[in-house]
C-alpha cells in the first residue's frame, strides 16, 4: 500500500507541474493515468468523480482528491491533494512575483493575456478529448454539440442543460 501511495504522490506531483489552466485542462491525461495506466479506478468512476467535483463548491482539484480517496482512503485523499497542489503553487508564487516586479507594464500585460489564452485553449482541448472518450452513441454526440450551441447562442443557465442531460439519461436516450 505504501508503494501505491508513493506512486500516487509522485505521479500527481509531476502532473501538477503541467496542470496549467487547472486540472480541467489536463482531464484526458488524468483519465489516462488513473484509468488506463494505473487502473486506480474505472472510466465510469472517473466520470462520477468528475461530476461530483463539478457539482460541489470549491476547487476543481476535487477529482484528484476523490481518486486519492479511492486508492488509499483518507490518507490517499490527503496525499493526492497535497501532491497536486504543492508544485504548481510554488511555481505560480514565483512566477507571479516576477511578473508583478516587471518594469515594462506592456510586457507584463502581454504575458498575462498569453497565459489566459493558453489556459482557455488547454481547457477547450481537454473538453474535446473527454467528449470523444465518453460519448458512445450518436445521441451523446448530438447532446454534446447541442449543449455547446445552446451555451454559445443563448443565455440559458447551465443547470437547465444539466437537467436536460439528466432527463435524457433517465429515459434511456443517452
Amino acid at each position: 500500500m505504501i508503494s501505491t501511495l508513493l506512486s500516487l504522490f509522485l505521479k500527481f506531483s509531476l502532473f501538477s507541474i503541467f496542470a496549467f489552466g487547472g486540472i480541467n485542462a489536463l482531464l484526458p491525461v488524468l483519465y489516462d493515468l488513473s484509468v488506463n495506466q494505473e487502473h486506480w479506478i474505472n472510466g465510469q468512476t472517473f466520470s462520477d468523480y468528475f461530476a461530483i467535483a463539478q457539482a460541489a463548491p470549491g476547487p476543481n482539484l476535487m477529482t484528484v482528491t476523490l481518486i486519492g480517496w479511492n486508492v488509499g482512503g483518507v490518507i490517499g485523499a490527503l496525499i493526492a491533494t497535497l501532491a497536486i497542489s504543492w508544485p504548481s503553487s510554488i511555481m505560480i508564487y514565483f512566477l507571479q512575483r516576477s511578473i508583478l516586479n516587471m518594469q515594462n507594464k506592456q510586457r507584463q500585460q502581454m504575458i498575462q493575456y498569453a497565459a489566459g489564452a493558453l489556459a482557455v485553449g488547454l481547457v477547450l482541448a481537454a473538453a474535446w478529448q473527454i467528449a470523444h472518450q465518453i460519448n458512445q452513441s450518436l445521441a451523446a454526440y448530438l447532446l454534446t454539440v447541442g449543449t455547446i450551441a445552446i451555451t454559445f447562442f443563448t443565455r440559458w443557465h447551465p443547470l437547465y442543460l444539466i437537467a436536460i442531460g439528466a432527463l435524457l439519461g433517465i429515459f434511456g436516450f443517452i
